[in-house]
């Protein structure tokens, strides 16, 4: 099926004058995840701006649909983890996608955006960008760390991708794929820590002592690999300074239960354990020791010193081990390109290898402001109104498209 697509004239003339032609720009969006939804929002409101009569239609959850999007099907459908998961709901996924594929070569939409969910949304982008739909993807995939050949299924479904990492642009546009780098949405919201004695009125911790924090991850999977190592080297530290206070913030009440019962077994360390609270923590903390993931790029926002630490399953690690094709785990050093927070992975997760390194930071002023001044030097290029951006980036790539019905 041949979709009949207007050319760039007429679609500018419709978003520059939109009310002197009745019908409103639609646009086809898709998130797959509760993290989609809250950037999804913030496009759609971001885009309404630029286009206040546009219409908007999709998948799509509660600050999507707030923002006026119409749901074609609740984004609880698609919100699916883990590979068994998958396999039980890929009949329902395949039929969802195939709903909005012929629904969308029905009544082609002006444009698809879809919001992160990448094995979801680069295949609808294949099917709708074949018939001359233009395609966006916000947010990329970590093609450059590892399984880089999805790079060539991505050139073939989307026009422009909008990344949120500076080095993310640099590695499309060296495999011939429009990219525009539009900031970090958590930029826009963290701001760095201002007021150490604050933060800690706020948690309930000691002024006067050191504070280390642990944060051993979200899922329960490395909460329960991490929390024991990470105890064990907080009581490395402890047994070196006694004043020094551990503050744990635990993501779920089932991360919080779990938590809890391995702190059992170390009744001589101060621990202070919190329901959620990360970013607190964080800005409460001389030094922090944490899960490698999300949680390093925001410790970054806070700027504060951080040591990193991830474990895998055996098996787990061999493979992905083989296919990584970066030489850091960590956010900070990734977007630095250098190893300036030390980074521990499998058998090195251990008291006897981070203790030392943690008391270490702990104990030299000096060297924390150095890494926060670092911190902080890293974020600034992130904080640019990541959605205005992406919206700026769409109208942009909108507007000087010399040919729609030209799909490559």
């Amino acid at each position: 099926m041949q979709v009949k697509y207007k050319g760039v004239g007429q679609l500018r003339d419709d978003m520059n004058d939109q009310a002197a032609n009745p019908r409103p720009i639609r646009i086809a969006i898709v998130a797959g995840e509760l993290s989609g939804d809250l950037l999804g929002g913030q496009l759609i409101a971001a885009l309404r701006r630029r286009w206040p009569n546009a219409t908007f239609e999709g998948v799509a959850g509660p600050n999507m649909e707030q923002q006026g999007c119409r749901p074609l099907h609740s984004i609880d459908r698609l919100s699916v983890m883990g590979l068994v998961e998958v396999l039980r709901h890929l009949p329902e996924l395949l039929r969802i996608r195939a709903d909005l594929v012929q629904r969308w070569l029905a009544n082609p939409p002006d444009i698809f955006i879809g919001v992160d969910a990448p094995d979801f949304n680069l295949g609808l982008a294949n099917r709708l960008r074949r018939q001359g739909i233009p395609t966006v993807h916000f947010v990329s995939p970590s093609v450059w760390a590892w399984r880089r050949y999805r790079v060539r299924k991505i050139a073939r479904a989307v026009d422009l991708m909008l990344v949120l990492l500076p080095f993310e642009a640099e590695f499309y546009r060296q495999h011939g794929v429009r990219s525009r780098f539009v900031g970090h949405p958590f930029a826009d919201v963290i701001a760095p820590r201002q007021d150490l004695a604050e933060a800690r009125t706020k948690l309930a911790l000691p002024r006067d002592k050191p504070v280390i924090g642990l944060l051993p991850g979200s899922r329960v999977s490395e909460v329960t690999r991490l929390t024991q190592p990470f105890l064990d080297s907080a009581r490395w530290c402890a047994q070196r300074d006694p004043k020094i206070v551990f503050a744990v913030p635990c993501a779920t009440p089932r991360v919080h239960q779990i938590v809890a019962r391995e702190c059992e077994a170390y009744p001589e360390l101060n621990l202070h354990l919190y329901e959620g609270q990360a970013r607190d923590v964080m800005a409460a903390a001389d030094v922090i020791l944490v899960a490698s993931g999300t949680a390093t790029l925001e410790a970054l926002l806070v700027t504060t010193p951080m040591i990193v630490a991830y474990r895998l399953h055996p098996l787990t690690f061999a493979l992905a081990s083989r296919l990584l094709r970066v030489p850091y785990l960590s956010l900070p050093n990734l977007l630095a390109n250098d190893a300036i927070v030390a980074e521990f992975t499998q058998h090195h997760v251990n008291a006897a290898v981070i203790g030392p390194r943690l008391m270490a930071l702990l104990e030299d002023a000096d060297a924390r402001a150095r890494l926060s001044d670092r911190l902080r030097e890293l974020g600034r290029p992130l904080r640019c109104g990541s959605a205005q951006v992406a919206a700026a980036a769409i109208d942009d790539y909108v507007t000087t498209r010399p040919d729609f019905s030209q799909p490559g």
